[in-house]
């Protein structure tokens, strides 16, 4: 990450101070980086030693695994815990003796990845000096091996692996994934754990990959190891399962409930993508009633089949992008070698990018003016930097999201449907959205200073798994219901703006109560772990209603009996009696 002059001289690294951070210079940096806003989340920062911790150092933790206070800041940095007890495992082994000792020691056990997280599946806002320990993987959990000589072809990787590092060592390969999520800086564990996906569905005509899916990456996963409870030795242990073993479907997209060390995805021929980028199409035109004619959704879906819009408000024109298949390089792209391509989109310094958005939170009658500078930001910015057009090996063109961005929060919700409406969906949502927040501003009020993203999927379908028989992920937004066969896309929605904003969470309980709704009679609503819902006015993951049931039902609904979201929740607890792996947002989703 690139810090600015003023961070690094307010705040230095602990190269810069021998390595050893006081007590008071730890907790006197925190508060100066939130303060800054500042990525703490993506730097080792304020590491310091149990002998200079804040907390008490938890006793009797198992000798050799290094053990130290950070601070936690997940990605839009409205969840900020300072500092945590946090170790580096070595090996899963290590995992293990980490986990009897929070046993007995009375902590919890969390993993900890990229923290490119929304939610508080991990920790909440606002714990003091928590009895939980995090257990970094990306640290020392990063191997990754391939195997080309089985059918299909498969890759085993430790969760702490980077995405961005495991798609390249498949490219090394000539393999891939059909689609990812657009930042690279995930774990493997935390995309697989929240049912991490990208955007696509095959385009007219279009067979699938062998190998590949059109649902999430929890999908592609066909064996496991996780650190489980064993009665046999009264302890918890590494277990290893097929995707065919019971169980093993409640851990394909756990939430956050389990402890997954490993995992053997299937892998298909890697592709060459090219990435088209228009921002001169209206979103009248984009998102008009189903059966219309000309630049819609659908028109995009039958042509090319991966398309994600993304519409900032107050603003007649989204940045949509499309990607297609293709083998050679068309005349006009521009062949890219590596990711993260719009460098005018995540490639201003942090601090410029924060004094915007305080900008904003200062005077909020100022949103649309700010919405209009981001869209023209990427309209000059595609034509300057000649990125409207770029083709390559599909990780190039797939990951464009790093650190270096605006930071927001986002709700989140998958409404899972028949292809055929698509496009009446994504109508329905414009005209409720471009309503509301037209209502909003003639009251003189601006929740949502941040984009609409529109991404279309396909579901966890069994059949995608070459030569198996097995459950899809139990918990996964992306299952299929049986008792619809005739719904197989998802249509992602997520709204974004600044950490913050007044009458943010109003309007996205408006929104949420909306689309359980207006979507019952054709379709159904999955809300996407990762993101924000839930929603009473004041706060995310706070209506008890939203969290334990409509959630619960959403992945009963249409399930067959012993295979639905009541057997996950049973195999989870089963797994861990302890409940080692839970958090409190957990212990009410998933009690």
């Amino acid at each position: 990450m690139a810090r600015t002059t003023q961070d690094k001289a307010d705040i230095p690294t602990p190269s810069e101070t021998g390595g050893s951070w006081s007590r008071r210079r730890f907790l006197d940096g925190a508060g100066k980086l939130a303060a800054a806003g500042a990525l703490t989340a993506w730097l080792p920062a304020f590491r310091i030693s149990p002998a200079e911790a804040a907390c008490a150092a938890p006793a009797g933790f198992p000798s050799g695994i290094a053990l130290y206070q950070q601070a936690y800041v997940n990605w839009a940095r409205d969840i900020a815990v300072d500092p945590m007890w946090t170790c580096a495992p070595a090996t899963p082994a290590e995992v293990v003796a980490v986990c009897n000792w929070a046993r007995t020691a009375g902590f919890k056990v969390r993993p900890l990845g990229a923290m490119h997280n929304w939610s508080p599946l991990t920790v909440p806002q606002g714990a003091s000096c928590p009895s939980v320990i995090l257990v970094d993987t990306k640290s020392h959990l990063t191997a990754v091996s391939v195997n080309t000589a089985t059918t299909p072809k498969t890759v085993t990787a430790q969760t702490g692996v980077l995405m961005e590092n495991l798609l390249a060592t498949l490219e090394s390969y000539t393999l891939g994934v059909n689609a990812c999520p657009a930042p690279g800086d995930l774990t493997l564990g935390g995309a697989l754990a929240i049912d991490g996906h990208g955007t696509g569905v095959p385009k007219t005509g279009e067979t699938l990959v062998s190998g590949n899916t059109y649902g999430s990456l929890s999908n592609l996963i066909r064996a496991l190891t996780a650190v489980v409870w064993d009665a046999a030795s009264n302890q918890y242990a590494l277990r290893s399962f097929q995707r065919t073993d019971p169980g093993c479907a409640a851990l394909l997209t756990h939430v956050g409930r389990a402890f997954v060390v490993e995992v053997t995805l299937q892998v298909g021929t890697n592709q060459r993508l090219r990435c088209q980028s228009w921002f001169d199409k209206t979103a009248a035109e984009l998102f008009a009633p189903a059966g219309s004619s000309g630049n819609t959704v659908q028109s995009y879906l039958n042509s090319a089949g991966r398309f994600e819009a993304i519409w900032f408000p107050f603003t007649p024109k989204p940045w949509i992008k499309v990607w297609s298949v293709a083998p050679s390089k068309p005349w006009f792209s521009r062949e890219v070698t590596s990711p993260y391509n719009y460098s005018f989109s995540d490639g201003i310094a942090q601090s410029i990018v924060d004094a915007q958005a305080q900008a904003v939170l200062n005077d909020p009658s100022s949103t649309p003016d700010f919405g209009l500078n981001q869209y023209n930001v990427v309209a000059a910015g595609l034509v300057l930097t000649n990125t409207w057009d770029l083709w390559g090996w599909s990780k190039n063109t797939l990951l464009y999201i790093r650190p270096t961005t605006l930071r927001v929060t986002a709700n989140g919700y998958a409404v899972i449907l028949s292809r055929a409406n698509v496009q009446r969906a994504i109508n329905e949502f414009y005209t409720m959205y471009s309503a509301k927040l037209a209502a909003y501003q003639a009251a003189g009020k601006f929740p949502m200073n941040g984009p609409v993203e529109i991404r279309i999927t396909g579901l966890d379908r069994a059949s995608d798994l070459v030569g198996l028989s097995a459950p899809t992920p139990q918990l996964s937004a992306l299952r299929p219901r049986p008792d619809h066969p005739e719904w197989d896309t998802a249509v992602w929605f997520d709204i974004l703006t600044i950490p913050g904003t007044q009458y943010a969470n109003e309007f996205y309980r408006e929104v949420e109560q909306w689309m359980y709704a207006n979507y019952a009679s054709y379709a159904a609503v999955r809300v996407e772990w990762s993101k924000g819902w839930g929603y009473s006015t004041t706060a995310a993951w706070s209506d008890a209603t939203v969290l334990g049931t409509t959630v619960p039902n959403s992945l009963r609904a249409g399930q067959t009996a012993g295979d639905d979201f009541d057997s996950a929740r049973a195999t989870l607890n089963a797994l861990d009696p302890s409940r080692l792996f839970a958090s409190p947002l957990l212990d009410t989703v998933l009690p």
